[in-house]
C-alpha cells in the first residue's frame, strides 16, 4: 500500500506533499479503501445522517458576476428580484408543511439592500416562524460590511444577535488565488475567504467547508485548498463537515471538464484522510446523484446533505422529502438519523 495511506492507517496525519502525492499516485481503489475504513473507526456505529432545509435565494441580483453562474443578474435586469419578507413568510411556511424547520438564505453581493432588510428577515423567520437559518457567504458578508462602513465583526454580532446561526462555506470553489482568478476576479481571495469564515467561527457561528473542482485545477490547487481548510479548522474548529462537489456548466466563459466518478470518489475519500480534524465528511447528492453519493458512503462519507427544498442555482440531482433520504440511506446499508445544519 503507498506509504502514506498507511501512515493515515495508523492514525498519524499526513502532510500536504503526502496528499498530492495520494492524489496524483495512488490507486483510486486504495483511497477509497482506506477512506472508507477511517470513517469506519472514527464512526463505529454506521449511521448515516441526513438533514432537512429549504435554500431561499432571497435575491438574484449579484455585483460579483462569477465566470461559472448563469443565475445573477443585474438590478436594471427585468427578471431581477429581491424578495419581500411576506415572499419569504411564504417559502418558510411551504417548508415547514414539508417536514423542513430550516432556512439556507442565499443570495448575491446587492449593495442597494439596507442592513434592516437583513436583520428584519432573520428575526421575522426566528422569532416569528421559529426556523433557524444559516446564511450570507463568506463575500456577502465582506461587501456588506463595506457597504454600511462597519467593521466586519460588528456586523457578523448584529446579524447573530437578529437569529443568524451558522454561516455556509460558499464562494470557496477554489482556495488559489491563481484559480479564483479565473473564477471570478471581484470575488474574496484565498485568505480573505479563510479570514472571513474563521471570524464567524470565533464570534459563535460555525459552518462547513467545501470544494468544488472539474474546471481546469491543478492537483497542487487542489491540496492547497484542502491544507488551507484544514489548517482555519486547526485554528477554530468551526467547521462540522467538509463536502465536494463538481462544477456544472452553466455559461460559456468558465471551462468545465467531464469528472469521472472514480476521479470524485478518490478525492472525497482523501478528504476523510486529510481532515483529522472535520468530523464529517458529507456526499453531495444535490450536486452528484444517487448511485454516486450512495458509493461515496463507501468512500468515507457519512452524510448525505439531504433533503434539499428548492435549488435554482443548480441542477438538482438530490431529495426532496424526509421518507426518501431515509430509505436511500438504509439501501445503502447503513442506520439513517436526521441531524441539523450545524450537526445538533
Amino acid at each position: 500500500m503507498h506509504e502514506a495511506l498507511q501512515k493515515a492507517l495508523n492514525g498519524k496525519r499526513i502532510s500536504d506533499a503526502d496528499a498530492l502525492d495520494i492524489l496524483k499516485n495512488a490507486p483510486w481503489t486504495d483511497v477509497v479503501q482506506v477512506g472508507n475504513a477511517i470513517r469506519e473507526r472514527l464512526l463505529p456505529e454506521r449511521k448515516v445522517g441526513y438533514t432537512a432545509y429549504r435554500i431561499v435565494n432571497y435575491t438574484n441580483v449579484c455585483t460579483v458576476r462569477c465566470s461559472f453562474c448563469s443565475f445573477c443578474r443585474y438590478p436594471h435586469d427585468k427578471d431581477s428580484y429581491v424578495y419581500t419578507l411576506d415572499e419569504m413568510r411564504e417559502k418558510t411556511r411551504e417548508a415547514k408543511a414539508l417536514g423542513a424547520n430550516q432556512i439556507f438564505l442565499q443570495g448575491g453581493v446587492h449593495p442597494g439592500i439596507k442592513l434592516d432588510y437583513y436583520t428584519s428577515t432573520l428575526k421575522m423567520l426566528t422569532q416569528e416562524e421559529g426556523v433557524t437559518v444559516r446564511g450570507f457567504s463568506p463575500v456577502e458578508l465582506v461587501r456588506m460590511a463595506e457597504t454600511y462602513k462597519m467593521p466586519l465583526e460588528e456586523l457578523i454580532d448584529t446579524l447573530k444577535d437578529a437569529g443568524l446561526s451558522s454561516v455556509p462555506g460558499a464562494g470557496a470553489e477554489i482556495l488559489s488565488d491563481s484559480m479564483r482568478e479565473k473564477l471570478s476576479p471581484r470575488k474574496l481571495t484565498a485568505d480573505e475567504w479563510c479570514n472571513t469564515m474563521a471570524l464567524c467561527q470565533k464570534h459563535g457561528l460555525p459552518g462547513s467547508a467545501n470544494i468544488v473542482f472539474g474546471s481546469d485545477e491543478t492537483p497542487e490547487q487542489i491540496i492547497e485548498h484542502l491544507s488551507r481548510i484544514r489548517n482555519v479548522q486547526d485554528e477554530t474548529n468551526g467547521f462540522k463537515s467538509f463536502v465536494a462537489w463538481t462544477f456544472q456548466p452553466q455559461t460559456d466563459k468558465f471551462y468545465v471538464r467531464y469528472v469521472r466518478g472514480d476521479e470524485y470518489l478518490k478525492l472525497l475519500a482523501l478528504s476523510r484522510i486529510f481532515f483529522d480534524n472535520i468530523p464529517h465528511i458529507e456526499v453531495s447528492l444535490l450536486g452528484m446523484g444517487l448511485q454516486l453519493g450512495e458509493l461515496g458512503l463507501h468512500a468515507g462519507a457519512d452524510d448525505i446533505n439531504s433533503i434539499v427544498i428548492e435549488e435554482n442555482v443548480l441542477q438538482s440531482h438530490g431529495l426532496t422529502t424526509v421518507a426518501a433520504a431515509e430509505q436511500f440511506i438504509r439501501d445503502a446499508g447503513f442506520t439513517p438519523y436526521r441531524r441539523t445544519l450545524n450537526f445538533d
